[in-house]
């Protein structure tokens, strides 16, 4: 299982939620408190931010090290600032490469996703299924062998056929999609995924048969206006009113949960 991050709202500069906090993503990273598979989060992570330029597409530093083991982040996350960023600190599955392609986050022009769960023997049940539903430029835009680079792309997918459907859209359809796929193979999933297109943000937690993995928001008021989707509260005592504003709230089991452009907070079923 890995750890998630995503924030929407006033630029801060990414340190204020990736190291500062006691339970940061980085203490997440060596020290997890809620993981239901796995120890610790040391193969690889991944930063993707936006940039003040609407027209410009996310960036994105990855790397196979441990968070903890790279030089370079105390420095990027203190020098960049943004408004909307997505981060991940990864606990490979058992038999996937620990190679840069197999690290998130995922892009699809002005999109950015990150995924935090599993497909239950996933080669040898929906990976020719789910590749199958992607046209060729999709299929050949896949670069690792991950179930969570498959499952993005097929939500990327669904927005490239039906320029129509909602982002909230696009996932519903996919999450359901993978789990009928899931009911016919007889198979586990877990599909806890945050999309962004640097102006809203949107967030699943959601499994098949089991429950989902934890995921948390919070209304952010300190040091600026925003939100925070994570899958373990940044305070050392989440029962306790956070240092960044109100309490954490878990996400509904089956649900999603949008931001939009005023930073307001809703959760559908699923």
């Amino acid at each position: 299982m890995c750890r998630l991050l995503g924030y929407l709202g006033q630029p801060v500069a990414l340190e204020t939620y990736l190291i500062h906090p006691q339970h940061s993503l980085v203490a997440q990273s060596y020290q997890p408190k809620e993981m239901t598979a796995g120890l610790i989060n040391a193969d690889g992570f991944g930063l993707g931010w936006y940039g003040t330029s609407p027209e410009q597409s996310p960036y994105c530093y990855r790397n196979t090290l441990p968070i903890w083991n790279d030089p370079n982040v105390a420095d990027l996350s203190r020098y960049i600032t943004a408004g909307t960023f997505l981060a991940y600190i990864r606990s490979a599955t058992i038999g996937q490469g620990l190679q840069l392609s197999n690290c998130q986050p995922f892009r699809d022009r002005k999109l950015l996703g990150i995924h935090n769960g599993f497909i239950e023997n996933f080669r040898q049940t929906l990976y020719r299924p789910m590749r199958d539903s992607l046209g060729d430029d999709r299929y050949q835009a896949i670069e690792g062998t991950t179930d969570s680079e498959h499952i993005l792309a097929l939500i990327f997918e669904a927005l490239a056929q039906n320029l129509q459907l909602t982002l909230v859209e696009a996932i519903a359809q996919t999450l359901n999609r993978i789990k009928g796929w899931a009911t016919s193979y007889n198979i586990r999933v877990s599909l806890n995924v945050i999309l962004s297109d640097g102006q809203s943000m949107i967030a699943s937690r959601f499994a098949y048969p089991d429950p989902p993995p934890s995921l948390y928001w919070l209304d952010v008021s300190w040091p600026e206006t925003g939100v925070l989707v994570v899958s373990e509260p940044l305070d050392a005592d989440k029962q306790m009113r956070s240092q960044f504003g109100g309490h954490w709230q878990s996400i509904p089991a089956n649900s999603l949960l949008t931001v939009d452009t005023k930073q307001t907070v809703e959760i559908h079923a699923l």
